[in-house]
């Protein structure tokens, strides 16, 4: 079957995307079971329209599309099946040094690596190279600059938090040091949760603090050298009142044990379960300000602010939607062969912010 895209995984972020590329083009969803695969199918409203199938049955074409939504230790082995088979291959993570490797064999190979083509990264990245292209201002300046995204509960609740991907893994994610400029300076957080700052947007407090290794996307969005980087950080948000209400777990983080750290992800896991009840929220706020030497100055800032509803998650919709248009870029033949990260210009950010659009997903613009 020609063209068909592979959809590997019925986690917390599969959601709307499939709908968008089932409209278009054949797709098969891959559970661990062939019964896991159709109760996602089934959730997602799409029996009859996507086809269920166990993974260990995977056997794509030359010209289809392998998503991975599988975790990220699970990646390689699905590019190298991508390799073998002249099959492109996409998913919504961070490019990691090992599938980094892969980018001279894809191209060789004529195949199309897409990654980061979720919310964060993904949505984020597109708002940014549109910023930096929109910024009119000529010569040296000063620039600030910052991405703050967090998916927490539509109704506040004591935790503060509400669970949209695997607790281990947010909990992993905040034991790994966070780089960014602040003060004109290179700035590391060992324990990023301690670079906790007030975040305010529309009125609304919330707590952000620095995330991952912000330093490389300053080439990654383009920013002129002309500009002196007084702050760049790329972070995480949350509901005000957060920093207090998670002190217990940030006290079994400070000295970190495998062991601990997989017992106390089950207990926030049964103690905060994720229901079909209760409401998500993301909130994603990417600004920019520029200051010239000639006294020019220039802001801008972007928020994507959704709630979830009966039909998806806010996660869910942001993180699957975005990477269906990257797949159907893809398979247009827009993409070169190679390593992608989403958009990768000012002009491809704009058409994919056009693309959500037609699907309600609007950030707005001020």
């Amino acid at each position: 079957m020609a063209d068909t895209v592979h959809w590997v995984g019925t986690g917390l972020s599969t959601g709307s995307g499939v709908r968008v590329l089932a409209d278009t083009t054949d797709v098969v969803l891959y559970g661990r079971t062939e019964a896991k695969a159709a109760a996602c199918v089934e959730r997602l409203g799409l029996t009859g329209k996507v086809t269920p199938r166990a993974l260990d049955s995977l056997e794509p074409d030359r010209g289809d599309v392998v998503v991975s939504m599988l975790p990220a230790t699970e990646h390689v082995r699905l590019l190298k099946l991508c390799l073998a088979n002249g099959s492109h291959y996409a998913n919504t993570s961070y490019v990691s040094d090992e599938i980094a490797g892969y980018a001279e064999a894809a191209r060789d190979a004529g195949i199309v690596v897409l990654t980061e083509a979720g919310l964060d990264p993904g949505i984020d990245h597109l708002l940014a190279h549109d910023l930096v292209a929109r910024a009119d201002v000529a010569g040296p300046a000063t620039a600030t600059f910052t991405s703050y995204c967090g998916g927490i509960p539509a109704v506040p609740n004591e935790f503060r938090y509400r669970f949209s991907w695997a607790p281990r893994g947010v909990l992993t994610a905040l034991l790994s040091p966070a780089r960014y400029i602040d003060g004109g300076e290179t700035t590391v957080a060992e324990r990023p949760w301690e670079a906790t700052t007030g975040y305010e947007l529309r009125g609304e407090r919330f707590e952000a603090y620095p995330n991952r290794d912000s330093l490389p996307f300053v080439e990654q969005y383009h920013l002129p050298s002309r500009w002196r980087l007084d702050r760049f950080v790329r972070g995480t948000l949350r509901l005000d009142g957060w920093l207090d209400a998670w002190a217990p777990v940030f006290a079994e983080l400070r000295d970190p044990d495998a062991d601990r750290i997989t017992a106390l992800a089950a207990d926030l896991a049964a103690r905060y379960p994720t229901t079909e009840s209760d409401r998500d929220r993301v909130v994603l706020a990417v600004a920019l300000w520029v200051d010239g030497d000639d006294g020019t100055r220039w802001s801008g800032e972007y928020v994507l602010d959704v709630v979830g509803d009966e039909h998806d998650s806010a996660m869910a919709r942001l993180v699957s939607t975005p990477l269906a248009i990257g797949i159907g870029e893809v398979l247009s033949g827009a993409m070169t062969p190679g390593l992608h990260r989403a958009a990768e210009s000012a002009e491809a950010s704009r058409r994919w912010l056009t693309a959500l659009r037609g699907h309600g997903i609007v950030a707005e613009y001020r």
